[in-house]
């Protein structure tokens, strides 16, 4: 008799079971950038998908060389109404993240340039010359392009710093975030309208879309040397 109540589907033993999450298998056989992609979706899933989310932004915007708009979109899918409140994360997060990329640039460029230079994609003297040479002639309009565009957000934010006397703080602050919150809410809109049909162009479509955004983060990389 106990054996048989055991086996009930409404005992006590079956209910009280806790529910593991994991992870799925097909991150052990997919792909470097899937797997990837599949990580961030997952912590969409978790308490910690927004605190990531601040943490890539504000990195991003002074050294760390991936963008954050996949963990947004990430984020923005799993809950398509919140996705303008991610937008606004992004954007917050990416301004508070260039005002570091200016006092690296204004402060601590002397100690830590080298550190730059050897380690961080995009920041080379000759960059830095050319954004600068931008600078002089039209600070507002340069950031906010590379805050809208794949051109390494951090080279311009370090680069604010380096030539102070061409871009002001409230230059800076402004023009950042005209330029993100154009770039991260546009992905909420696209988001917010499309939902799941968003993520099953995406699903449908990764190998080409993971080309093509290698292609334009490539691309910001090569603007900053010939298009500036």
């Amino acid at each position: 008799m106990d054996s048989a109540a055991e086996d009930q589907p409404g005992s006590s033993a079956t209910q009280d079971a806790p529910e593991v999450p994991m992870l799925p298998d097909v991150l052990v056989r997919r792909g470097p950038a899937r797997r990837l992609y599949d990580w961030m979706l997952h912590w969409a899933h978790t308490p910690y998908g927004t605190p990531a989310l601040v943490l890539l932004s504000f990195a991003e915007s002074s050294f760390f060389p991936i963008p954050p708009d996949v963990l947004q979109i990430a984020l923005s899918m799993s809950r398509p109404r919140r996705a303008f409140f991610y937008a606004t994360v992004s954007t917050l997060a990416s301004v508070a993240g260039a005002l570091l990329g200016w006092a690296i640039g204004y402060l601590f460029w002397e100690a830590i340039g080298g550190f730059f230079y050897k380690y961080v994609p995009g920041c080379t003297p000759e960059n830095f010359q050319l954004v600068g040479q931008r600078y002089h002639d039209n600070a507002m309009l340069a950031i906010i392009g590379a805050a809208f565009t794949p051109i390494p957000f951090k080279v311009f934010t370090i680069a604010a710093g380096m030539f102070h006397q061409y871009v002001s703080l409230g230059t800076l602050l402004l023009a950042s975030l005209v330029g993100r919150s154009a770039r991260f809410f546009l992905v909420a809109t696209f988001v917010y309208l499309f939902g799941e049909r968003a993520r099953e162009l995406i699903e449908r479509y990764f190998a080409l879309l993971t080309f093509a955004l290698f292609a334009l983060l490539v691309a910001g990389f090569l603007a900053v040397k010939w298009l500036l």
